[in-house]
């Protein structure tokens, strides 16, 4: 063999050399991934799982960790004024910079206040007003010595616009929650601007009051938080998430169909157990009320008669009241006892 035909044919064996490798590397991969499914790689019958998963910082774990930032508190135009007190719009930012408004309601008298924080239930964004499901509760509230904010949440009242995912917007509520008592403190700043107050909040001495979903917001910023807090809910929805907002499909226009492939994306990527408040309630330190309709409709009594029993085996310090025919917004005679009898639970634990 000439020496050009030797490197004619060392040329040659190099080349098949890397033909057969490609070929190996080839059906390794078919048979590793399209075939066989390895979860390391992308199957052609298999949703690629994102590599970032935003969701992660809401589970109730990583919540715990939420450093919230205190924000100014702005009071804005008088809505309302009674002889017992004088309700106004305000403000507040996020830690994320986002404008939340609510309803403040205070006394007329001049003092030195308690302040609750008020969670409605859900109402159609297409109806809503600042302060509708939590304004009479606050009035009595403030006619009772006690200084009342009811933030709105996004998208609501002249709140900014909440983000595109509704699990996120959903979730944003706790941390909103958790940013409002971070700027309470804030709030004697604000009376002092508009001098023609002279309240003082005293805003060591904190209560939470929530309905329906609003009770919801609030055992969850209990746990998450672990704050100890009187809390008083009315009806609230205390089932296992997401069974929680599924019950509630028959009344979309759509049945449903909507949230619940949404709901099977969120369940693609996210352990939905983190993100259960029925699974946290041994996190719970603070006293708590609950009021219950028998007659309930949206917010069956069994779901509050469980909720009762899990929180006395958590040891948590609980007290229960049902109202016979009682409907779930407490339409039916029983509205003034739950009221007095909330705001009579907040005056003794208050300050504990």
């Amino acid at each position: 063999m000439t020496k050009m035909n030797e490197v004619i044919y060392m040329r040659k064996i190099y080349i098949l050399a890397i033909i057969f490798a490609i070929a190996g590397l080839t059906t390794f991969y078919y048979l590793n991934t399209v075939k066989f499914g390895n979860n390391s790689e992308v199957s052609f019958n298999k949703t690629p799982t994102p590599t970032v998963k935003p969701l992660l910082k809401y589970t109730y774990e990583n919540l715990q960790k939420y450093k919230p930032e205190s924000s100014e508190i702005v009071i804005d135009e008088e809505l309302e004024g009674e002889e017992d007190f004088v309700s106004h719009l305000f403000f507040f930012n996020t830690s994320g910079g986002k404008k939340v408004s609510g309803l403040l309601n205070i006394p007329s008298k001049k003092g030195e206040y308690p302040v609750v924080i008020l969670f409605r239930g859900f109402v159609d964004p297409a109806i809503y007003e600042t302060g509708i499901g939590s304004q009479r509760v606050g009035e009595y509230f403030a006619s009772n010595g006690f200084i009342t904010l009811a933030p709105d949440f996004l998208g609501y009242g002249s709140s900014d616009k909440p983000v595109d995912d509704a699990f996120e917007d959903r979730f944003m509520t706790y941390t909103t929650v958790i940013d409002l008592v971070s700027s309470i403190k804030n709030i004697n700043a604000a009376f002092s601007d508009k001098e023609i107050y002279e309240i003082t909040a005293d805003y060591e001495k904190l209560a939470f009051w929530g309905h329906s979903n609003g009770g919801q917001i609030a055992l969850s910023v209990a746990e998450i938080t672990g704050h100890k807090y009187p809390t008083v809910v009315w009806a609230p929805v205390s089932k296992p998430f997401p069974y929680s907002i599924l019950y509630y499909t028959d009344e979309f226009d759509d049945n449903g169909k909507a949230l619940r492939r949404a709901l099977a994306k969120f369940e693609e990527n996210y352990d939905v157990e983190k993100y259960s408040p029925a699974n946290f309630y041994d996190l719970i330190k603070a006293p708590i009320q609950i009021h219950q309709g028998v007659a309930d409709e949206e917010v069956p009594v069994v779901w509050s008669d469980e909720l009762e029993k899990i929180l006395k085996d958590k040891k948590v310090n609980v007290e229960y009241f049902t109202y016979p025919g009682e409907n779930h917004n407490f339409q039916n005679g029983s509205w003034p006892l739950a009221v007095s009898r909330s705001a009579e639970f907040i005056k003794k634990n208050i300050g504990k």
